[in-house]
């Protein structure tokens, strides 16, 4: 029963008739065993800090068990009404919506002159953006925040926009996955009489769906998670995201169990977000690896 799906297995590192070996089921059995470990060490913070927000401050900190004494959902309902969290989702969603539109179509534009284009001199500037990822984002993190206060963008969500369409990440991947679409097409569609950008938005982009929801992916999870440099630009704006605000709990008269309550609350979209779409994360992502 355990190895049945392996029978059919033509490819990958166990197949159909591999698993006919003793030793070969016996390792097999020692990989599912480790990949068990591996997802329980990994979910289990997550399902603890769950079990957590059922409790009251003082069960929280009397009773050393996991499971709550009960399960009532009205705590989460006056944490959500009390921190007023359906605002910071709000601009959150601004936050993430607008990184990942930067995200995709800033860098992928560089990537596609790199790729595509090369204009004379394009193999400096792919040098800088390469050696760009060597440098720690943190270490401009003092000017350029100084630059967005000296024009008048503190307080606003285009900063963080802007920050997700200047990614060398994302524009190493592009321009990978650029390279390897048939050049056929490109040059057919010059000759149908389409400009620089025509092609890109008209031939580039729909062949460029895995690598797209790719970097998608990654823009949302880091736009959603990011907390020091919307802290910087947002922080006393109103305009605070939920990670912002998460770590402003700390000047205000709350309890543990609320705060972990907000965790909750923090980690649910992106949960979620995997939950709906984890065929289409796995297949792009494996698609996307593939040069060619």
């Amino acid at each position: 029963m355990l190895f049945q799906s392996y029978t059919d297995k033509k490819d990958g590192a166990i197949r159909g008739y591999d698993i006919k070996s003793p030793k070969v089921k016996v390792l097999a059995a020692v990989i599912l065993l480790m990949c068990f470990l591996i997802v329980l060490i990994c979910v289990f913070p997550a399902i603890w800090v769950m079990l957590a927000g059922f409790k009251d401050i003082k069960e929280f900190t009397r009773n050393a068990t996991i499971w709550p004494t009960a399960f009532d959902f009205e705590k989460f309902r006056v944490t959500w009404k009390a921190f007023k969290f359906g605002k910071y989702y709000f601009n959150s969603a601004i936050a993430v919506g607008g990184s990942t539109i930067c995200a995709v179509i800033f860098n992928g534009l560089l990537a596609y002159g790199f790729a595509v284009l090369k204009p004379k001199g394009y193999k400096v500037a792919w040098a800088l953006v390469m050696w760009s990822l060597l440098i720690p984002a943190t270490t401009s993190i003092v000017a350029v925040i100084r630059n967005i206060s000296l024009i008048g963008l503190k307080g606003s969500f285009i900063p963080i926009w802007l920050a997700f369409g200047a990614n060398a990440f994302y524009v190493v991947l592009f321009k990978e996955f650029f390279e390897g679409l048939p050049s056929e097409l490109l040059e057919a569609a010059r000759l149908d009489g389409c400009g620089v950008l025509q092609v890109f938005i008209r031939i580039m982009l729909p062949l460029s769906k895995p690598i797209i929801m790719v970097v998608a992916i990654f823009a949302v999870t880091a736009a959603w998670s990011d907390f020091l440099f919307p802290y910087l630009v947002l922080n006393g704006s109103g305009k605070e995201t939920v990670m912002v605000k998460l770590f402003a709990f700390k000047d205000t008269p709350t309890d543990a169990v609320s705060v972990l309550r907000a965790v909750v609350f923090s980690i649910i979209p992106p949960t979620v977000l995997f939950a709906i779409f984890q065929k289409q994360i796995t297949d792009s992502a494996a698609a996307g690896a593939v040069k060619g």
